[in-house]
């Protein structure tokens, strides 16, 4: 990004157009917001999360891999190495892309890895907004839909990777998850993402893998808190029944079974030792990830219980 950054501002250039996938887009926003800063910008802008103030350089995508959303808003995660921290900054409308062109087509070739890699980043993206609130919100029905769209797409594209109806389906999924649409009247979670962004910092993991490594012993250590929307995530999402002698706990854990059953049929990893972390890393992981939550605000020390049981 550094480099990019002086590229930019010593070539005058009037528009950066990223080519790829989330990395790239982010990379470009971050580019975009540097370019004429003056100084240390990752503490400046990603830490501190100061307001940019200087000339902001317009960026545009052209997407090569679902998952992200980064096409469709102001997010940029970036890994600074010499710290061993990797963070998001929410950049204001100036950093979102002023055109994207999202053509299924060119995501034909992406191995199935990433391909599901992605899957499971939109899916994380939809449920870190949907588990938040007790209330009747009208964005929880929008959230479900978009999540139903995903899973029967993902079997079909998993299938038959060129299926164009379906790549395309997924792609819209992945823009609108992340839009800030979905973020609608929720309070919002967001702690799978916290702790898997240090996880990517200190193992450079595949995001989408990381998040699913941590999503389902997470969900389990928190569902309790959250009881009611776990068993309609269940019941809507998985179709699991009412029964008579079930009760709502089985019934949500019921439903984290299935979504742990959905990525494994898929081929998605779900074991953090399957994508190069090792146990030394794990309380590095944990002290230094970011506090949140929405059903349970979460310590360090209960992070790193849950990464034991990610491993």
């Amino acid at each position: 990004m550094l480099e990019g950054s002086k590229l930019a501002k010593d070539n005058e250039v009037d528009l950066i157009l990223a080519v790829g996938g989330g990395s790239v887009i982010d990379c470009a926003k971050g580019v975009s917001a540097t370019a004429y800063s003056e100084g240390e910008v990752f503490n400046r802008y990603w830490i501190r999360r100061e307001p940019v103030t200087n000339k902001v350089i317009p960026v545009a995508s052209i997407l090569t891999m679902v998952g992200t959303g980064s096409e469709m808003n102001g997010g940029s995660v970036i890994r600074d190495t010499k710290q061993m921290i990797k963070e998001v900054r929410k950049f204001p409308v100036e950093c979102f892309p002023k055109f994207s062109i999202l053509n299924p087509e060119f995501t034909f070739t992406v191995s199935k890895y990433q391909m599901v890699s992605g899957i499971f980043d939109i899916m994380s993206h939809l449920m870190e907004q949907y588990f938040s609130g007790n209330d009747d919100n009208t964005t929880d029905y929008l959230i479900e839909g978009l999540l139903k769209s995903v899973i029967h797409s993902a079997k079909i594209a998993i299938q038959d990777p060129t299926n164009y109806e379906a790549r395309s389906n997924i792609m819209w999924c992945a823009t609108l998850a992340l839009n800030t649409s979905m973020g609608c009247s929720k309070s919002q979670d967001w702690e799978v993402h916290a702790i898997e962004h240090q996880l990517g910092a200190y193992a450079d993991t595949p995001h989408g893998m990381g998040l699913c490594c941590i999503s389902m012993p997470y969900y389990r250590y928190i569902y309790k808190y959250g009881l009611d929307k776990f068993v309609r995530f269940a019941k809507v999402i998985w179709n699991v029944k009412e029964e008579e002698g079930k009760t709502k706990d089985d019934i949500a854990r019921e439903g984290i079974d299935c979504l742990e059953n959905f990525a494994k049929e898929c081929g998605m990893v779900t074991k953090l030792k399957d994508i190069g972390t090792t146990p030394e890393m794990l309380p590095l992981i944990a002290n230094s990830s970011v506090l949140g939550g929405a059903y349970k605000k979460l310590t360090h020390e209960e992070i790193l219980e849950i990464l034991k049981q990610c491993y």
